[in-house]
């Protein structure tokens, strides 16, 4: 659906950019042309990830090492990219954590931990490069990966839950604020899509994924590339008047979920027709 190279000469930031949702984000934007900085605590994990991007598509990846919980590393780290890139065009805050637990069995350092990862992480990263946007008056778009449960809350996440609602409003807030500056803010929220260390510590069992699965209208999850090409037209010029967003990208789920009478989805086509009987009558 892109134009090859729609982003050369292009520099895009992606935080926890070497696993996961990041990692497949980052070879979408390498193989459009974009040169891509990948950045994390796990320089190793970083480094393998770029050179296999690399080898793919052809394009500069750069993985630089660091904790988005330090406002003062996030600021060095932005000069390095300019020294070496002149500029930066776009940033994907997506460097997460979560687990599930019911809440009472949660220190206050549980919730310090996904809270300093997703939502001060991001608008630490957020706050540093719009300052430098503004103050070098250019213009830029940031795209911020939410949940669906941003919006409706979430029992057994609720660290992450609060933390993602946070980086919601902060892109709905800012998109207005900063919007005169040529800074777009916009977001997406995924709902399942499968990726090794989400999995593992948020499926207790298989059966759950079977769960998980039934109640998607579409029937299944999301595939990688699907949520890759949303995020590159999210930052690319043909969204330009999309501006404090927020896209689901889900099969359907939390509408199925939210809808009163959802639940009849599980009736079989026998109930269905006594059901209609009894309306004839």
């Amino acid at each position: 659906m892109f134009k090859d190279n729609i982003f050369k000469e292009k520099t895009i930031i992606i935080t926890g950019g070497g696993t996961g949702l990041g990692r497949s984000m980052a070879e979408k934007l390498s193989s459009l042309g974009a040169n891509i900085v990948i950045v994390s605590r796990k320089v190793e994990v970083l480094k393998k990830a770029a050179e296999e991007i690399q080898q793919k598509t052809g394009n500069k990846v750069t993985p630089l090492q660091l904790d988005i919980r330090e406002y003062k590393s996030i600021t060095k780290v932005l000069e390095t990219i300019i020294e070496e890139f002149g500029r930066i065009d776009g940033l994907i805050n997506n460097a997460a954590g979560n687990f599930i637990s019911p809440t009472e069995y949660l220190s206050h350092k549980a919730f310090d931990t996904i809270v300093d990862i997703v939502l001060r992480g991001t608008y630490n990263f957020t706050l540093a490069l719009g300052k430098l946007w503004i103050k070098q008056k250019e213009t830029g778009t940031i795209l911020n990966i939410v949940t669906t449960y941003a919006s409706t809350g979430s029992g057994y996440v609720v660290p992450s839950s609060i933390s993602k609602a946070g980086v919601l409003n902060l892109t709905r807030s800012l998109s207005v604020e900063w919007g005169k500056y040529g800074i777009r803010m916009n977001a997406i929220a995924p709902g399942p899509f499968p990726t090794k260390g989400a999995w593992e510590r948020l499926m207790p069992d298989s059966s759950f994924e079977k769960k998980m699965i039934n109640r998607i209208p579409l029937k299944r999850v999301g595939e990688h590339e699907e949520l890759a090409n949303l995020a590159a037209f999210l930052l690319s010029s043909y969204s330009g008047y999309i501006n404090g967003e927020v896209i689901t990208i889900d099969g359907g789920e939390w509408l199925a979920g939210a809808g009163e009478f959802n639940f009849l989805e599980m009736l079989t086509a026998e109930q269905w027709e006594a059901i209609k009987a009894n309306m004839k009558r």
